[in-house]
């Protein structure tokens, strides 16, 4: 790890331009890891050229801003892709256009890319990696406004603490940056509240969800539905940790309908390892925490049934 992170910070240091890249569809750690990062290289570096890139994310903008740049920028820069697995779910094809290319991520690595990675599945988040950064290096510094930042990353991944990757570790980054004197309880508010409109996709939720004699919850989130409620892109995820608190639950998927057809699929589990499931249908991630695409209704049937088979 510490040779990984002596790379960046030797990449960082050598480019005047420094780009960094988040998901598609992003949640609290994405763009709180993006601009916390860019705003610790901005204070440190003041006199270099440092862009978090990605589509406006509108429910996350309170913990920073998105930027769009020309792509001529790329040219000679050091591009930084953050709490991405795989290429295909980088938000803006552009990070290909850069000089060198850096990974950091806390997902297991099956689909490795970059000149210089550094991947700790062991770790909580993409928001307690930056720290872990801060902490090994002797320019950057923790400022309340990145810090700010990557406490709305952790809690955001570690949902208030309540999962399984929450370490030791964990609660010492989150002291470090309560130290800078955040506003922890506000962060956690923001973080926590929804709207009138996610509110109503909510109660769908917990009345259409279906469980299993077995304790597996499924529930279909389709167009109609998002329509209707006039959500944002991204809203309907709220639905996916909440029907997880029915403590008739073990396990269980959200499958929300794309635009083209296709379903995101989002797979959670209290104990059971759910991320073999998500692998045989194309996807990853975390063992409790995991995603894929299903083509069709067909292939959102099959993954009922296998998530199913697993608490038998």
């Amino acid at each position: 790890m510490q040779d990984a992170i002596a790379q960046i910070l030797t990449a960082i240091h050598q480019y005047d331009t420094i780009i960094i890249h988040r998901h598609l569809n992003p949640d609290p750690d994405a763009i709180g890891s993006q601009v916390g990062l860019a705003t610790v290289l901005r204070h440190a570096f003041p006199d270099k050229n440092i862009y978090a890139v990605g589509p406006d994310a509108p429910t996350l903008a309170w913990i920073g801003p998105q930027q769009t740049i020309d792509q001529s920028i790329y040219q000679g820069a050091l591009v930084i892709v953050i709490d991405t697995a795989n290429t295909a779910r980088i938000a803006g094809d552009e990070y290909t256009l850069g000089q060198q290319l850096i990974k950091i991520d806390h997902h297991p690595n099956r689909e490795p890319f970059g000149d210089i990675q550094w991947v700790d599945p062991e770790a909580s988040s993409c928001s307690e990696m930056v720290a872990d950064l801060i902490t090994y290096s002797d320019d950057l510094q923790l400022t309340k406004e990145a810090a700010a930042c990557l406490y709305a990353g952790i809690i955001g991944d570690t949902g208030r603490f309540l999962y399984d990757l929450t370490t030791p570790r964990t609660h010492e980054v989150a002291a470090d940056l309560l130290r800078t004197g955040i506003d922890a309880p506000a962060i956690g508010r923001r973080e926590d509240e929804f709207s009138p409109k996610v509110a109503k996709l909510l109660g769908y939720a917990l009345t259409h969800v279906a469980v299993s004699d077995h304790g597996a919850g499924s529930l279909i989130v389709s167009q109609d539905l998002i329509h209707q409620l006039d959500l944002h892109n991204g809203q309907e995820q709220s639905a996916v940790g909440f029907i997880g608190k029915l403590n008739t639950i073990k396990d269980w998927a959200v499958f929300t309908e794309r635009p083209d057809g296709k379903y995101r699929v989002e797979l959670r589990s209290k104990t059971i390892p759910i991320q073999p499931l998500a692998i045989k249908h194309g996807g990853g991630g975390h063992p409790l925490a995991s995603g894929a695409v299903a083509d069709d209704l067909v292939e959102v049937n099959a993954i009922i049934g296998e998530l199913d088979a697993l608490n038998r």
